[in-house]
């Protein structure tokens, strides 16, 4: 059997009654939400260059779209089918068991589960400023709050500030959030960093560690804390199929953690997963050489980009991501907009970086007019001007 992008994607139409997602569409959502005007048809979706979201460009690989196609025999099926077992896969592959893994709807779930776990009565998220703020949004919806810490002058976070603020707060802090690499600056937290944190905290105080994008970090000086979970450390790692594995839409991710922890948060988790993406996730993780090829695609094009950028005199952060972010010296919401108008979609304000624009990294087509359009609203400065 063999599947392509567009028969995969008829299937799907097919198997939930969908034949139409044009206007037609977009005029229901436009009468349900009452809003102004309806989302673009998909043809002017399509034309969009999605540089905002710090998504895979490429899409799912053969192997993946295949997998999710023979998926859909067990769409009537609530569970109990065999073939899909995701938890089974990614187990195996960090050498841990089954207890030590929970199966989310995207990595936002792992961060949503374990903010509800450890934040109530009063307790607060540390963390910086800026980084991913889905866990301190989470955080003020359960009636919680953060104890936010500056990023340094290099757009490093401080391990000194974070092992200090839970030493002064302890009683108060219920969680330590570090987004590793960094979203949305691209640096990462150094292996012997993650290390003094974890070993300067208080003992037994629970420490999230995101890294949606460790797989794309090719510094020597980085690895991933999953290690720090076989020891049995406090340690909650969240990773997301919707970065290198390019399964944003299908909302799969996971969280590793010590097995008391796990059976901790699971009474939070909404445990819905659905069968595509299930049988998507374990395709994916066997899928090594697509993911290294992505990876290099995308540094390439990073690196690329950012030096176009540096020589027509406007600095960017030095990122380990499939993202990065350059100083444009201007507010960046009405940035947004222009850049809109040309059909390409940026990333959204970080304050209090708002005078900085995040770029995730497209197409080589996407990446070319990117920075045309960049051209076209940005002067160029010379060196002696490129600080002001």
């Amino acid at each position: 059997m063999t599947v392509s992008r567009r028969s995969f994607v008829g299937g799907v139409a097919a198997a939930l009654g969908y034949l139409k997602v044009g206007s037609e569409v977009d005029l229901l959502a436009q009468q349900t939400r009452g809003q102004a005007a309806a989302r673009p048809v998909m043809d002017d979706y399509d034309q969009i260059a999605h540089l905002s979201s710090n998504e895979n460009c490429w899409g799912p690989p053969e192997s993946v779209l295949k997998a999710m196609n023979q998926s859909f025999k067990y769409a009537m099926r609530y569970g109990g089918y065999p073939g899909g077992d995701a938890v089974a896969e990614i187990a195996k592959l960090h050498g841990l068991k089954r207890e030590n893994i929970l199966l989310t709807a995207g990595s936002g779930e792992v961060l949503d589960v374990v903010g509800t776990t450890y934040l109530l009565d009063g307790k607060k998220v540390l963390g910086v400023e800026p980084t991913y703020s889905s866990v301190y949004q989470h955080a003020t919806s359960i009636k919680s709050q953060a104890i936010k810490l500056p990023l340094m002058k290099d757009y490093r976070q401080s391990i000194p500030a974070f092992i200090k603020a839970a030493n002064d707060h302890q009683s108060e802090i219920g969680l330590v959030y570090l987004c590793n690499p960094n979203n949305p600056t691209g640096v990462i937290v150094t292996k012997d960093e993650v290390k003094q944190l974890l070993d300067g905290i208080p003992k037994g105080m629970p420490v999230l560690i995101d890294e949606a994008y460790h797989h794309f970090v090719d510094d020597p000086k980085y690895a991933t804390s999953i290690p720090y979970v076989i020891e049995g450390r406090p340690v909650i790692i969240a990773r997301t199929f919707s970065k290198i594995a390019a399964l944003a839409a299908m909302r799969i991710g996971y969280a590793v953690a010590p097995a008391e922890m796990i059976q901790k948060m699971q009474p939070f988790a909404m445990n819905s997963v659905n069968v595509a993406a299930r049988f998507g996730a374990v395709a994916a993780l066997k899928d090594t050489q697509g993911q290294a090829d992505i990876k290099k695609r995308t540094i390439a094009l990073r690196k690329k980009t950012q030096a176009d950028l540096e020589a027509y005199g406007y600095e960017t952060i030095p990122s380990e991501t499939n993202f990065f972010m350059v100083s444009i010296g201007r507010e960046i919401q009405p940035v947004i907009q222009e850049f809109a108008q040309k059909k390409v979609a940026v990333g959204r304000p970080f304050p209090p970086m708002t005078k900085h624009m995040r770029v995730s990294i497209g197409t080589e087509d996407e990446m070319a007019r990117f920075v045309t359009a960049f051209k076209e609203i940005f002067p160029a400065k010379t060196r002696t001007t490129a600080g002001g």
